[in-house]
């Protein structure tokens, strides 16, 4: 049941870079349940109560991206129906992306504005009303945990100085809630006072007042590296699951790149084909369309079509799956073997793993690619050819 109030705003936060994900895709971007994490995290706020406007931060030059992570999520369109929506590009920090978006909803009649992590997707309804709640009353509130480990101060050369008292401390969350108008004169000081400030607290206990706490929970972690992500390979009960198996192999000529996984691998040889010739791409597009019974690589991008000649196949792997996705399937894993005879390939695993992963929007950790010689026998182990075999896991609800 919805809360009844005078709307507020929503600000989300989700401008960073993310590289403590270890890979090139953004957080927020990362398949989660039914769309991405930045849907998740604002289809809860949706559900719980009626915003006039929401902000979401975002790098330069990401509206696309993230317009395109929000609205992985069906129903979110039809939440938003009554909702303005902003997209707001951020700064080097923190401070100045929530500056940048408590600027942009000035002119929408707002009295409480909620700041929440883009990438804090799992959020409860009843820390929102409580966090809203208190900021109605006190004027500014956020959810909070007592930490369980005792907490000690210490110096840069890792020496404790200081023994806190545990009940006095407290693990702040988000939403972090404020009157609206008091808090955009308070970013207004900080940004000319050339301090840095961690977050909105911080800036609001300094220039209005004291923040109240509410009680936060566990399960409202901010997802910030790859082990934070629910397990895809552990399927909630009533998921189906499809596997799906790709096979490619082009002959090796001088004269073009050798590409694998979307990365160019230095090699006076490359794979002879209509596109690009990524054998492994073209075995990954074949195992995801088969998996949700959706084509095949040939079917979509005919050899006979001058369009896809010298393609490049992240692009055409991206185009596949974003038919799988629009099916309702998700990826749980890829499992890839690649035979070559040269150059070594092991140098550039991990760049392969993460070009694809990223392609797939994907932790890096969903994809693996192992390696074989021919043993010096047939076309692959006399250096005349590549192949790939890829078997992937999908599921849907």
């Amino acid at each position: 049941m919805k809360t009844v109030l005078q709307k507020p705003a929503l600000i989300l936060a989700a401008a960073g870079s993310s590289t403590r994900m270890g890979g090139a895709v953004k957080k927020e971007y990362f398949p989660l349940h039914t769309g991405t994490v930045l849907s998740e995290a604002v289809r809860i706020f949706l559900k719980t109560l009626e915003f006039s406007v929401i902000a979401i931060t975002i790098p330069p030059g990401k509206k696309q991206e993230t317009e395109k992570a929000l609205f992985a999520d069906p129903v979110i369109k039809s939440l938003l129906a009554d909702t303005a929506l902003l997209f707001v590009e951020g700064g080097a920090t923190r401070q100045i992306s929530v500056f940048n978006a408590l600027t942009a909803i000035q002119s929408y009649a707002v009295s409480i504005v909620l700041i929440h992590d883009g990438a804090r997707p799992f959020v409860t309804a009843d820390i929102i009303r409580a966090s809203v709640d208190a900021a109605l009353k006190y004027g500014a509130a956020v959810p909070a945990l007592q930490p369980v480990d005792t907490q000690k101060e210490i110096d840069a050369d890792g020496t404790i100085i200081r023994h806190l008292q545990r009940n006095r401390i407290a693990a702040v969350q988000t939403p972090q809630v404020f009157k609206y108008r008091e808090l955009l004169e308070a970013h207004r000081k900080a940004a000319a006072d050339s301090c840095n400030y961690t977050d909105d607290t911080e800036i609001w206990g300094k220039y209005c007042g004291p923040v109240h706490v509410v009680t936060g929970n566990p399960c409202n972690k901010k997802i910030t590296y790859p082990e934070d992500l629910p397990l895809p390979s552990a399927p909630a009960a009533g998921r189906l699951l499809r596997t799906g198996f790709g096979y490619d192999l082009h002959r090796l000529s001088s004269g073009r790149r050798l590409m694998i996984g979307g990365i160019c691998i230095p090699f006076d040889k490359g794979e002879d084909g209509h596109s690009d010739g990524d054998v492994l791409l073209h075995a990954v597009t074949d195992a995801v369309l088969g998996a949700a019974a959706a084509g095949d690589i040939g079917s979509l991008f005919p050899p006979s079509d001058p369009q896809w000649k010298d393609a490049d196949s992240k692009k055409l792997l991206l185009r596949a799956w974003e038919l799988v996705r629009s099916r309702g399937w998700q990826l749980c894993n890829l499992d890839c073997v690649l035979a070559l005879e040269q150059p070594r390939f092991n140098p550039y695993r991990e760049a392969v793993c993460t070009s694809i992963a990223s392609v797939l929007s994907v932790p890096s950790d969903c994809v693996f690619v192992k390696a074989k010689t021919g043993e010096k026998t047939g076309a692959i182990g006399h250096g005349e050819a590549v192949a790939a075999w890829v078997s992937c896991l999908l599921q849907k609800n």
